[in-house]
């Protein structure tokens, strides 16, 4: 637990903007002076791959900001399927549906390992009440979590299997180089693009051997992308 004074913070502030996400954490436009208005603790927590970091319906405390890693918001449909809606990737921010209800309305478990902040909701009401900054990063960033929402829907559940994959890929390439894509395990990609685990596995099993995707591990989650043109054209 890291409780944040004007000095510590601006070290967190530091932090981020050597790792590479300056432009997109939540506190990144604070100032000294609100910093100064922070006195509840703010976590510094890290999660293994599999592990929750909320429930659906569940009351929050805070809302945690994403520094590495990847986290799936999860939600079950009326006959008990699972079904992802979307991923959220170092910058994004989970829960912040909480600010105006409480709850929590999906599971946010973690994809791969991950490193969050767990901010909690008395800094954010406090600082987004006299903040004019963290009050428009805030929205920013929920105007930011609809648009994914709506792309992700759009993109991923609809079209043939090998459009939805592809885009999929598509999606999931490294914002710094382009070409790195990470995935995950079969079922959790089944469970986002509406597809049964058998036919991921064929169709990314395909782009293998075409030599659209080359696989860079053991367990098939990274991989080199060499054609994504190949990828927009099938999507």
């Amino acid at each position: 637990m890291i409780p944040i004074k004007t000095e510590s913070a601006w070290r967190g502030t530091s932090d981020c903007r050597s790792c590479g996400i300056r432009d997109m954490v939540l506190f990144a436009d604070l100032n000294e002076q609100d910093f100064g208005m922070i006195h509840a603790p703010i976590d510094d927590l890290e999660f293994a791959a599999g592990e929750a970091l909320y429930t659906e319906g569940s009351r929050a405390q805070g809302i945690y900001t994403l520094r590495r890693g990847m986290i799936k918001l999860v939600r079950v449909t009326a006959d008990g399927r699972q079904r992802i809606v979307r991923v959220l990737r170092p910058g994004d921010v989970a829960g912040l549906e909480a600010l105006g209800g409480g709850h929590f309305d999906c599971d946010a478990v973690a994809l791969t390992g991950i490193a969050v902040c767990r901010i909690p909701l008395e800094v954010i009401h406090t600082l987004g009440a006299s903040s004019p900054r963290l009050h428009l990063r805030l929205m920013q960033k929920w105007q930011g979590a609809l648009k994914d929402a709506d792309d992700w829907l759009a993109d991923l559940n609809f079209g043939t299997a090998r459009q939805r994959v592809s885009n999929f890929i598509l999606k999931m390439r490294s914002p710094t180089d382009g070409h790195t894509v990470t995935l995950f395990a079969r079922d959790d990609m089944g469970a986002m693009l509406d597809l049964k685990l058998e036919t991921v596995s064929r169709e990314v099993s395909r782009l293998v051997r075409e030599a659209v995707i080359e696989p860079l591990d053991k367990q098939g989650r990274v991989y080199r992308l060499h054609e994504p043109q190949r990828l927009l054209q099938a999507a």
